[in-house]
Parts: structure tokens; C-alpha cells; sequence
């Protein structure tokens, strides 16, 4: 879906809840990667202006879980360590967000070129 106003962050977020439930997360969990795609796709209006969310039903080793995918043709993060650091922030905000998003899920990824863009999977899997 794509991200271009807060609107969509709302949008995006309800349906990520609403896959959570429908696979059984716990209320938590629901919560949990509500949160999460609220933080990317506030990175993705803040940074890039627009971009995508994707989400998707994953299987592995017997697990189900969801796949969480924000992506922009936005300015890239030139470093990605820092970006990833409590705190950092370019935009005056309180630096919580990659790092969060981090915390939130079970499995996190990152990819960022300066000048072509960001993308971040995620994953949470089903207790």
C-alpha cells in the first residue's frame, strides 16, 4: 500500500492489526506490529516524502508469522549504524523509530543506498 500521507500511516497500521488478528497474534503482538508499521511509515512520510508498506503472511519451520516491508526511492540513510543507535535522530524527532522497530519484531533487516532509497523488512512470528 502506498504511504504518501498521514492518512495512509492510519490505513496501513489498521490493516496490519487486523492481519495479526486474523493469524491469531496475541492482543500484544497486534499491538506490537501496529507500532511498528506506524514507525516505518512515519520514516518513510518524514524522510522520503513516499514509499510502500507491504505486508505478508510467512511460513518457516512450522511458524507462521508476518513480513512487514517499507520501502522509498527517498535520500537513503548514508549511515545505517548510527541510524540504528537510541537517540540518533536527522529530523529532530526523539531517535526511537529504526531502533524501536528493532526491539518490536523478531527479525529485522535493513538496506539503504544515499540517493536511491531504504528499504526494512521485518518479521514477527507467532508465539
Amino acid at each position: 500500500m502506498a504511504i504518501n500521507s498521514d492518512q495512509d500511516i492510519v490505513l496501513a497500521r489498521q490493516k496490519g492489526r487486523s492481519l495479526a488478528i486474523e493469524l491469531r497474534f496475541s492482543p500484544v503482538d497486534a499491538t506490537l506490529i501496529a507500532t511498528a508499521i506506524s514507525e516505518l511509515a512515519r520514516n518513510i512520510l518524514a524522510y522520503a516524502r513516499k514509499g510502500e508498506i507491504t505486508l505478508r503472511t510467512v511460513l518457516a519451520s512450522g511458524r507462521q508469522g508476518i513480513l512487514i516491508v517499507a520501502s522509498d526511492d527517498g535520500p537513503g540513510i548514508r549511515d545505517i549504524n548510527q541510524a540504528l543507535r537510541d537517540g540518533f535522530s536527522t529530523s529532530g524527532s526523539l531517535g526511537l523509530g529504526l531502533p524501536g522497530v528493532r526491539r518490536l519484531m523478531d527479525e529485522f533487516e535493513i538496506s539503504s543506498r544515499p540517493g536511491r532509497g531504504t528499504k526494512v523488512a521485518v518479521k514477527k512470528w507467532r508465539q
